[in-house]
């Protein structure tokens, strides 16, 4: 056990973690040259898309050190804070962290978060200056940063260029000599963490894991201590850039599990293993649960394609365990799933996943919270869809959600950030600063306003710096209004939604205004209509393509082109009264940016 090191490294996004993961492949002899490549551990085809990393990555490596091999398990984590999960389960399953920070570019909002997570794990922190080959770098400057927030001396940070390899032998020293071995009795009764798991049609459920206590054999009989169930371990192996199978995974290792599992609802990520006829006195403390900040329906394209969605889901649960879904119906679009996600990106990006990996096209509605409506009989309804809400006539009053929101800001943003609370109809609770340039505001505020944005535009006005938090503290009298889009004097119940009535107009007017743009144009006129019960308060139109039927008029008397033009007009009005519109997917993903 004294030969394994356990790591992971952590940094904001785009400071080039994954870089500094190849060539700490590269300089280990993990892969042979002709198999690197950029981002080798980025395997997902949207990964090297967008430039991002989406999942954790893990991988084993092997490194001569003064003349002892050691076994290094690196785990390359996400930037982006959408998947900020990632990096906490990364985090619960290491015993130290390389915390990259970009030389150009200085300490920044990720940096700070992730960096207090791996303090209250008690990770040993080893401080990396990346990217000291540009020409915008400034490697003093960005050194006192990190010995600010660290309060190490300029010695301990060390410095590299990721994508010219300079400096990264030394790191791989400091990992050996500066972070811990694992601790945990070889001995003792069973005791692993799972920290992840995929779906394989072939091999069923593969769950990664990590051995605190005990061993594990292949061909043991072993139990998931959350849903009491009991396998036998066909093959235990440990993770390089392919899962390599050696019978045995010991103490303190990280390795993988394939024991016929079928059905994703029996693996939970944060689950413990251990043997059945030597079980474990108790469970490994897990993950924290995971919060979701948007909540979106997700509907098949076909009907009859329900069955298969809930499969899939349950499969992509697997892989994402930040992503969490309740079955829904709604009148327009069916039976689906009201789907919960850690921000617009995450819905993005499930929803392009489920598109390429399980060849799954869904319907996203717009984002929503569930409400109690009040009757006038006085009856208390639970309504968790718009389309869902009974007549104008009977509704006494509606009841919305609240929060009680912690925003973690630099002072320097106090400003602009409480004036995005206040838009938000948020109150001020109170406000407390933390250190001199670190202040904490509380706020209660709707949990509707912020499914929306509100988190994106938290980073964007504080540059990344603010960290937000939430719990629900309740439901509050709100003077809510029910805003349908109507297409063609049909409602298109997707895009309906439960606004204020102070912001009910100019929401409207927007959604209108983007749906003009994002419809395409037919052979008749569209009526892009926004409307409260019967009230029209927005209204746009998307032109008709029309053919130029006067063209082969020359000459003559002009009632032969007025004759054509009305004959026309009337096959418009009649194309109308049985044309259908389709709403393109893109649509509903930009009325979800709208900037409301």
């Amino acid at each position: 056990m004294r030969h394994i090191r356990n790591f992971c490294i952590i940094a904001h996004i785009d400071h080039g973690k994954s870089t500094l993961a190849d060539r700490l492949l590269e300089l280990t002899g993990t892969l042979a040259q002709r198999e690197m490549e950029n981002q080798v551990l980025d395997d997902m085809a949207l990964e090297k898309e967008k430039g991002i990393t989406i999942k954790s990555h893990a991988i084993q490596m092997h490194y001569m050190h003064e003349g002892e091999q050691y076994t290094l398990n690196l785990i390359d984590t996400p930037g982006h804070v959408d998947f900020s999960y990632e990096v906490s389960r990364s985090i619960a399953s290491c015993e130290g962290a390389l915390l990259v920070v970009d030389a150009s570019q200085g300490v920044q909002a990720q940096t700070i978060s992730n960096l207090y997570q791996a303090i209250d794990h008690s990770l040993e922190i080893i401080p990396v200056l990346n990217k000291i080959d540009m020409d915008s770098a400034q490697p003093d400057v960005v050194t006192d940063e990190v010995c600010d927030l660290l309060g190490c001396s300029p010695e301990d940070v060390y410095r590299v260029s990721a994508r010219t390899g300079e400096g990264v032998a030394p790191l791989l020293d400091a990992i050996v000599e500066k972070i811990p071995a694992p601790k945990g009795d070889p001995q003792a009764p069973l005791q692993a963490l799972i920290f992840d798991s995929v779906f394989n049609p072939f091999r069923g459920i593969i769950a990664y894991f990590k051995v605190l206590n005990g061993e594990l054999h292949s061909g043991e009989k072993v139990k998931f201590v959350s849903t009491g169930k009991e396998y036998d371990a066909e093959e235990v192996g440990l993770l390089r850039m392919k899962l390599v199978p050696t019978g045995k995974v010991g103490c303190g290792d990280v390795g993988y599990i394939i024991s016929g599992v079928k059905s994703a609802v029996e693996v939970k990520v944060g689950d413990t293993i251990t043997h059945v006829d030597r079980p474990c006195a108790q469970a490994v403390a897990g993950f924290e649960e995971v919060k979701p900040m948007v909540f979106a329906g997700m509907y098949p394209v076909q009907a009859d394609k329900y069955e298969e969605l809930r499969a899939t889901l349950e499969k992509f649960q697997l892989n994402d365990a930040s992503f969490s879904y309740e079955p829904e119906s709604s009148l327009a679009l069916g039976f689906g799933f009201r789907c919960g996600f850690l921000g617009l990106l995450h819905l993005e990006i499930v929803q392009e996943r489920l598109f390429r990996e399980f060849n799954m096209d869904v319907i996203t509605t717009v984002p929503n919270v569930s409400y109690k409506v009040w009757t006038t009989q006085g009856e208390c309804m639970d309504v968790h869809n718009p389309s869902g809400l009974p007549a104008p006539t009977v509704i006494d009053h509606i009841e919305e959600p609240y929060i009680r929101a912690q925003v973690i800001s630099k002072s320097e943003f106090f400003g602009p950030i409480m004036k995005l609370c206040l838009d938000r109809r948020g109150t001020l609770v109170s406000q407390h600063y933390i250190t001199a340039d670190r202040v904490e505001l509380t706020y209660d505020m709707p949990l509707s306003e912020i499914v929306f944005d509100f988190y994106d535009k938290l980073k964007s006005i504080s540059r990344g710096y603010a960290s937000f938090d939430y719990h629900l503290i309740g439901f509050r009298q709100a003077r809510l209004v029910k805003l349908d889009i109507l297409l063609n004097g049909e409602p298109a119940d997707a895009l309906s939604s439960l606004v204020h009535e102070d912001h009910a107009y100019d929401l409207g007017r927007k959604m209108c205004l983007k749906l003009k743009e994002l419809i395409p144009r037919q052979q008749f006129d569209i009526a892009v209509q926004a409307a409260i019960g019967a009230k029209i308060i927005a209204r746009e139109t998307v032109r008709q393509v029309r053919k130029d039927v006067t063209a082969k008029c020359y000459g003559g008397d002009v009632t032969r082109k007025r004759k054509l033009l009305e004959k026309q007009k009337e096959g418009k009005k009649r194309m109308r009264q049985i044309g259908t519109v389709q709403v393109p997917q893109s649509a509903f993903m930009a009325v979800l940016k709208l900037d409301s």
